[in-house]
C-alpha cells in the first residue's frame, strides 16, 4: 500500500505479508503499478514493516528489485527498520536482504537461499549459487547429475532474462526451505519488458495474446535475440519433468499472463495484473524419493530423468 503526504511529497510503502498465494502475487504487481505511476517528485519513499506479519521468498526478491527500480529512476529509499518484526528481522538477516541494503548484519547459513541482484549474467557464479544454496543442501534427494541438469536449465531462465529483458537493473533472486511444509523454493524476476512484450516486438505484432506469446516463448528453437547464432526456446523441460515427478510446481508471470506447470500439466493463464517483467517461482516437494538422470540409474525402480 502506498499513502503520499501532500504536504512533504514523501510517500509511505507500507508492506504488506506475502506467501506464495496468486492474490499476493497480483498484489505485489499492483503495488508495481502504483510505484510505475508516481511522479518524479514523489520518489523519495520511506518502507514501513509495521502491517507486514510474514515476508516469504517472493516478497523478499520482489521487494529488493522494487527499490532498485525506484533508485534508478533516481528515487530516494529509507527502511524503517524499527517497524520490521524480530521474526521477519531475522530471516532478512539470514539471507543477505538487511546486509544489501546498508545493515551491518552479514548473513548466515540456514534454511534461506540468499538474496541476491545481478547486473551481469556470470554463468559461472550463478550455477555455483544455484548448485552450493539452493539444491546442493540435501532439502531435495536428488543425485549430483541431477543437480547440475537442473541448476543448467534454470541458469538459462537467468540467461534469457539478461538477453531479452532489457532491464537496466538486472535480475533479482532469493529462496526458502520450509521444514514443516517439506518443501523448497526459489524465484528469479526481472522488471524489464516481460517475455509477452519481447515476443510481440519479436513478430512485429502488437495484438499478441499473452498466453499465445507465452506457448511461443516455450517452443523449442524459438528466440527473440535476432543476432544469437543458437536458437532456442525457454527449453525447461528436464525441469518441467522433474516438477511433475516431484509433485511439485514451477509458475512464470510476465506482462498479464502465467504459465503453471505442476503434476496435472502445463497451463497458460491470462487475468493477472499486469508487470512489465518475469518473474519465476520454482517449488519442489522435500519428500524421501531420490531422483537421478537415466545414466546415473542403476534401480530401474527409481525415478529418473
Amino acid at each position: 500500500m502506498l499513502v503520499t503526504h501532500r504536504t512533504t511529497g514523501k510517500t509511505t510503502l507500507y508492506v504488506s505479508t506475502t506467501e506464495d498465494l496468486p492474490r499476493h502475487v497480483d498484489r505485489l504487481f499492483r503495488l508495481c503499478q502504483d510505484i510505475e505511476q508516481l511522479p518524479d517528485t514523489a520518489l523519495d519513499i520511506l518502507i514501513d514493516f509495521h502491517y507486514c506479519n510474514f515476508i516469504n521468498h517472493l516478497g523478499v526478491a520482489f521487494l529488493g528489485g522494487l527499490a532498485c527500480a525506484i533508485q534508478a529512476r533516481g528515487g530516494r529509499l529509507t527502511f524503517d527498520w524499527e517497524t520490521l518484526p524480530k521474526r521477519i528481522g531475522m530471516n532478512l538477516a539470514q539471507n543477505g536482504f538487511l546486509y544489501s541494503f546498508g545493515c551491518e548484519q552479514y548473513p548466515w547459513d540456514g534454511n534461506s537461499i540468499p538474496y541476491r541482484s545481478d547486473l551481469d549474467h556470470d554463468f559461472t557464479e550463478i550455477g555455483d549459487y544455484l548448485r552450493d544454496k539452493w539444491l546442493g543442501k540435501g532439502w531435495v534427494n536428488i543425485s549430483a547429475g541431477l543437480q547440475n541438469a537442473i541448476a543448467g536449465q534454470v541458469s538459462e531462465i537467468y540467461l534469457n532474462a539478461f538477453e531479452h529483458s532489457r532491464s537496466p537493473i538486472g535480475v533479482f533472486s532469493c529462496g526458502q526451505h520450509y521444514p514443516r511444509a517439506e518443501m523448497l523454493y526459489l524465484t528469479v524476476i526481472d522488471f524489464g519488458i516481460g517475455i509477452p512484450n519481447s515476443v510481440r516486438s519479436f513478430l512485429q505484432n502488437d495484438q499478441i495474446p499473452s498466453t499465445d506469446a507465452l506457448e511461443w516463448a516455450f517452443q523449442a528453437g524459438k528466440t527473440t535475440k535476432q543476432d544469437t547464432a543458437v536458437s532456442r526456446g525457454m527449453e525447461l523441460n528436464l525441469l518441467q519433468n522433474f516438477v511433475t515427478q516431484n509433485q511439485g510446481s514451477l509458475q512464470i508471470f510476465s506482462n498479464d499472463g502465467c504459465v503453471a506447470i505442476d503434476h496435472t500439466g502445463i497451463r497458460y493463464e491470462n487475468g493477472y495484473t499486469s508487470f512489465t517483467g518475469t518473474l519465476v517461482n520454482i517449488a519442489f516437494r522435500c519428500d524421501e524419493t531420490y531422483y537421478c538422470l537415466t545414466s546415473e540409474a542403476s534401480d530401474p525402480g527409481k525415478p529418473w530423468f
